[in-house]
């Protein structure tokens, strides 16, 4: 169904909608640039609720939002097959970078093989700054991790560090103790507290960071405002909303490259 054909029933049944959502869609400003657009083409006021893609997903499963955006493509592949969403979309993309202090102790400068580079902090043992918390970049994280082989359980609390906290605060954390970490692009790019850290490796297609919008089932959730919801997916996901993503830059960069079927 179109957009405009679903519009006045959508305005008529909810004048907002709540979207569980990640950090960096956020913390990038992306949404408070797009939002406004749907707000004005449909009635409907978006409330985002910005936390880790684990908890984002949690959120939804008890059924606390009309709408699901995250960027942890098999987590959100199981949420719809448990029947907590009806159907995943894909919407945008962006990328991880590894980024650490300009002397770069570990050398990886340049790498593109992101596992050989973790590999090589590890061996180093060089400070490594993680979310720890279940979020989309943590999650991409653990799976660069494991396919290097490297035991954090025996790193954990020595020079591998969970700071429990979401990007920007674990991006201060790095810089202030000269760690290295694993970041999305648009977040930091957007970060303005980068001392002396600079972007040390990326380019791998391991770091390709999809994300994807589910509706949140209404006959799991008959509180979830289906009709508002599917307007808004519809959206994001047309010709309006891409457009949208595509033309939001930061110090004259892009962000977000939109990819929706």
């Amino acid at each position: 169904m179109t957009l405009g054909a679903m519009v006045a029933p959508a305005a008529a049944q909810a004048d907002f909608i709540v979207v569980q959502s990640t950090t960096s869609t956020q913390n990038s400003g992306l949404l408070d640039a797009i939002l406004p657009g749907f707000t004005e083409t449909s009635g409907i006021e978006v409330r985002i609720v910005a936390v880790g893609t684990g908890q984002a997903i949690k959120n939804a499963e008890n059924g606390d939002g009309d709408v699901l955006l995250v960027h942890a493509k098999p987590a959100e592949e199981q949420f719809v097959a448990d029947g907590g969403g009806v159907e995943r979309f894909d919407v945008m993309y962006n990328d991880f970078v590894i980024v650490g202090p300009k002397d770069d102790p570990a050398g990886v400068a340049g790498m593109k093989d992101a596992g050989a580079a973790l590999d090589t902090i590890a061996a180093a043992k060089a400070p490594f700054a993680s979310r720890g918390d279940d979020s989309g970049t943590h999650k991409a994280e653990q799976r660069l991790w494991q396919g290097a082989g490297v035991d954090l359980g025996a790193a954990s609390g020595g020079w591998y560090r969970e700071t429990g906290s979401g990007m920007g605060a674990t991006l201060n954390t790095g810089v202030g103790m000269g760690a290295y970490a694993l970041t999305d692009r648009a977040t930091w790019i957007s970060f303005g507290n980068k001392g002396d850290h600079e972007i040390l490796v990326e380019g791998d297609p391991k770091l390709f960071n999809q994300y994807g919008v589910i509706l949140v089932n209404p006959e799991k959730h008959p509180a979830v405002k289906a009709e508002a919801g599917q307007a808004f997916i519809d959206w994001l996901t047309g010709a309006e909303g891409q457009t949208a993503i595509a033309n939001f830059r930061t110090d004259g960069q892009q962000l977000f490259f939109p990819n929706a079927k």
